[in-house]
């Protein structure tokens, strides 16, 4: 399925070409009947001969509906560009040639209507002026294919003339990550909330939870239909109508987008390329009342010039776009902006980076994958394909990290192992990602909790403080003196023990716990901690935090003022 526009001045025969084309009158309602003036989006499809499907899209032509068009072209493939031989090229013509190639379309081709209503002299007038109007656009190439919807001439030769530009017009990608530009809600009866749109970047089916922005509304799909048929599911490039659930009508507009929300990076502020139409006759600035127009949608803007502070006609440059909404954006998306209070189109271009770090004014904005890592230094690899649609293997851990701050992390902890001597340096300091630059580091080991050096003397063997302890084992030395660090690193190997503040040698528990075990083995019924203490030889000082250690490791248990067998006393030898 292509999907393909309409474009041209009001009044050029747009939407009689496509109800010829369809046999469907792309204007709905009944104003533009009344008036015979295409107001709003219109939509239609067929079969060409060839038997290929295509959607049509029947923007409307006058100045004043400029932004209903806009919403209209943003995801099509290709266009019918229409000039009416009575009338020749005019305004419009000219602004929308210009919003089409902003836009990125490439391909068309261009339908010179109401040939029935011009003599010769004047088609072939028209047919010039088209001509040198097209030079140096999408359309230099393109055919000029003479029709009259009304009276059928041509009909036949547009249809084999469009059957042919889309032999050569590339369908819409699959890339996993759907997206629905919304151009039309409405409520239908018996079914509620449908919306209307062009699907890109992949498939939806029935039952898919989405999430529709910048609402931030969770929706199922309930159904789909697309060319007037039911789907189940429904691929990219196919114009689609969407019945949801979990949502209003009412809460939903134009502009509006559905997608997978854990697929996309939303965001409020984009860097872009600003192609500046020659046209104007003054630079842009920041100054103005500015509207951004992306997706199916219409913003909003506040406009910043990267680097010089203006962008003259006929020249490009960078800008950075603030919204006034989170949008699913990526680059290669494309905008327009226009001047709200001047009520004219300013240009339009390339979205290059979603996610701008640099301040405005050092910013050089470009499709890089590479920038983007290396303004970060490291980025979580499912994150970096939300932020630029390109997917590349994690380096180190979950992340795709750029080569200087891999380099100076690992010289980094390089330094703090070195630093850390023989006891090694703490994992609990580092973060997930110094963690992971670890397993890239040749010549150290993890020992527990620490990193060192592979050949480090380990401080630890034979501790002086160990020793002491076990000289008194009942009523230990305090550790004054002891490096802190050193200590926990006991404490966590097991060397020493820690009961409420008091330290005390491996050992010392083991031979408590036997001296305690023979007082049971000669009063089954318990002890008190008073003869506890005496049997151990120390004051109530050291008892106490050694006695309520034995209660919490299961070798005694306190039963009234008696300690009794635990589960883990130890045999008698």
């Amino acid at each position: 399925m292509h999907v393909v526009a309409t474009a041209g001045h009001v009044d050029h025969g747009k939407s009689t070409l496509v109800k010829a084309l369809t046999g469907t009158d792309p204007d709905r309602l009944a104003e533009e009947k009344e008036r015979g003036l295409t107001i709003d989006l219109g939509f239609a499809s067929a079969s060409l001969p060839s038997g290929r499907g295509v959607a049509f899209i029947d923007v409307p032509g006058h100045v004043r509906f400029l932004k209903n068009m806009l919403a209209g072209v943003g995801s099509v493939d290709a266009c019918i560009f229409v000039v009416a031989a009575t009338e020749g090229w005019k305004p419009q013509s000219e602004e929308h040639l210009r919003i089409l190639s902003l836009l990125g379309i490439r391909h068309g081709l261009i339908a010179l209507t109401k040939v029935g209503l011009a003599d010769d002299e004047l088609r072939e007038l028209a047919a010039l002026e088209i001509t040198d109007r097209v030079t140096g656009t999408f359309l230099e190439d393109a055919p000029i294919v003479e029709v009259d919807a009304l009276d059928g001439i041509g009909i036949g030769d547009l249809q084999a003339a469009l059957d042919e530009m889309l032999d050569d017009t590339p369908t819409a990608t699959d890339h996993k990550r759907p997206r629905l530009w919304i151009d039309r809600v409405f409520a239908a009866k018996g079914s509620g909330t449908v919306v209307t749109g062009t699907l890109t970047g992949g498939m939806i089916r029935v039952d898919d939870e989405l999430t529709a922005l910048p609402f931030d509304a969770q929706v199922r799909v309930r159904a789909l239909q697309s060319l007037h048929a039911e789907r189940t599911k429904v691929g990219p490039g196919n114009r689609v109508a969407v019945n949801l659930t979990g949502v209003s009508h009412d809460q939903l507009r134009r502009g509006d987008v559905l997608v997978k929300a854990d697929q996309w990076h939303v965001t409020e502020r984009f860097d872009g390329r600003l192609d500046v139409l020659a046209s104007l006759d003054h630079p842009v600035t920041r100054r103005g009342a500015h509207v951004a127009y992306i997706g199916s949608g219409e913003h909003p803007a506040r406009v910043r010039v990267l680097g010089p502070s203006e962008v003259p006609p006929g020249a490009t440059g960078a800008v950075r776009v603030h919204l006034p909404v989170g949008l699913p954006l990526l680059p290669g998306d494309r905008f327009i902006l226009r001047e709200s209070g001047r009520g004219e189109t300013l240009g339009g271009g390339e979205i290059l980076d979603i996610d701008p770090l640099v301040a405005a004014a050092k910013a050089v904005p470009d499709r890089s994958v590479e920038r983007v890592i290396a303004e970060r230094g490291r980025v979580d690899a499912d994150h970096l394909f939300r932020l630029t649609g390109e997917r590349r293997e994690p380096s180190v851990g979950r992340w795709v990290v750029d080569p200087d701050t891999l380099a100076a992390t690992r010289a980094d902890l390089d330094a703090a192992i070195a630093d850390a001597g023989g006891l090694g340096l703490d994992l609990a300091g580092l973060d997930d990602f110094q963690r992971a630059v670890l397993d890239t580091i040749d010549g150290i080991e993890l020992d527990g909790g620490h990193v060192r050096v592979a050949d480090a003397v380990d401080p630890l063997i034979d501790h002086s403080f160990i020793a002491e302890l076990a000289a008194s084992p009942f009523a230990p030395p305090d550790p004054t003196g002891v490096d802190r660090a050193e200590l926990r690193e006991l404490v966590r190997r097991g060397d020493v023990v820690e009961a409420d503040g008091i330290y005390f040698a491996a050992s010392a528990i083991d031979a408590a716990s036997k001296i305690v075990a023979r007082l049971l083995a000669d009063e089954p019924e318990g002890v008190t901690v008073a003869v506890i203490r005496d049997a151990w030889g120390t004051s109530r000082k050291f008892a106490i935090p050694l006695v309520t250690h034995l209660d919490e490791n299961g070798v005694t248990r306190r039963r009234d003022d008696l300690r009794i067998a635990g589960p883990r006393l130890p045999d008698i030898d």
